[in-house]
């Protein structure tokens, strides 16, 4: 479906991985992030190497949910389309919209409006949320959050590629009337966790799957499951997996692997067959989130993109 897409067969191949970055680039742990020099490490993370940069989707401070990034303190797709601006080739990844505090109207409008502007370059991760105080922010009922999704997605998918199409929603009507702009080339979109749906919906209709991060072992087990209701839907073709993936890099690169939450603290020795584990397993893309790294996040930069990207070398 993607062939033609510069974005995506930069960044996405069958039994190959690719590495992205979550932002804010900086050290940051349990502290808000003041979200200075994102320009220059964005555009480190491009000279680097590194395929895409990652954006959360989170509009309130919950100080019960342990999040002091609180997504990037910014608007996602406002500041995506930011970066984008400030750089040249890297690919834009939502990591996820919260498509039931979206209205998929104006939602088609921005990620169309971003398409056009940057073409090929957005990557549109997708999810139901999870963030209580959001869902009460705006008044939608977080325990119907699954039901809103799946009617947003259909919405959503009608108008941004049909013309002049007729949709009757509680999100609207659309009746003699069209979106503009249209996208120049379709949008890849992935679904973010199970998005209050069966794995059967996942694979029926997304372009590829990102998933919370997992041991190797367990994280194969939801691989091969998915991978095989992809074929029972779709044929032979590929979906991508993606993963997050906690990392702090030591200044020693024979430090041994050592758990963190979701991640690693380990040298660059031994993460490199740790990836190459993930991508033996069927993973395509890891977006790498720094916050937690005692050293300074340039360091960690430049030493990925010199000595453990190579090693993953499209």
């Amino acid at each position: 479906m993607f062939t033609n897409h510069s974005g995506y067969q930069r960044m996405l191949k069958k039994n190959e991985l690719s590495f992205g970055l979550s932002i804010p680039i900086e050290n940051y742990d349990n502290e808000t992030p003041l979200m200075d020099h994102q320009v220059e490490r964005a555009r480190q993370a491009e000279e680097a190497g590194f395929h895409s940069l990652w954006f959360q989707d989170v509009l309130l401070e919950d100080p019960t949910f342990e999040d002091p990034a609180t997504g990037q303190i910014f608007d996602s797709l406002i500041y995506l389309t930011y970066l984008a601006s400030q750089t040249s080739t890297i690919n834009l990844g939502t990591a996820a919209l919260v498509a039931p505090l979206r209205h998929p109207l104006r939602m088609a409008k921005e990620v169309a409006s971003i398409e056009r502007l940057f073409p090929e370059r957005l990557m549109l991760g997708i999810s139901s949320g999870d963030r209580r105080k959001d869902f009460e922010g705006l008044d939608v009922p977080i325990m119907e959050r699954g039901e809103w999704f799946r009617e947003a997605f259909s919405f959503f998918q009608e108008v941004l590629y049909s013309e002049f199409p007729t949709i009757e929603s509680s999100f609207g009507t659309i009746h003699k009337s069209n979106l503009v702009p249209k996208p120049s080339k379709r949008i890849p979109v992935f679904m973010t966790g199970y998005c209050q749906q069966t794995l059967d919906w996942i694979a029926e209709n997304g372009d590829g799957w990102m998933f919370y991060p997992q041991s190797p072992d367990k994280q194969q087990m939801i691989i091969d499951q998915y991978r095989d209701k992809v074929k029972q839907y779709h044929g032979d073709v590929f979906r991508p997996f993606f993963m997050p993936l906690p990392l702090e890099l030591t200044d020693n690169p024979d430090q041994k692997a050592e758990k963190i939450p979701a991640g690693y603290r380990v040298g660059r020795h031994h993460l490199i067959p740790i990836l190459e584990k993930y991508r033996q397993i069927g993973i395509n893309h890891i977006m790498f989130g720094l916050s937690k790294n005692k050293r300074p996040v340039k360091e960690v930069v430049e030493e990925l993109g010199e000595e453990v990207l190579p090693a993953f070398k499209f």
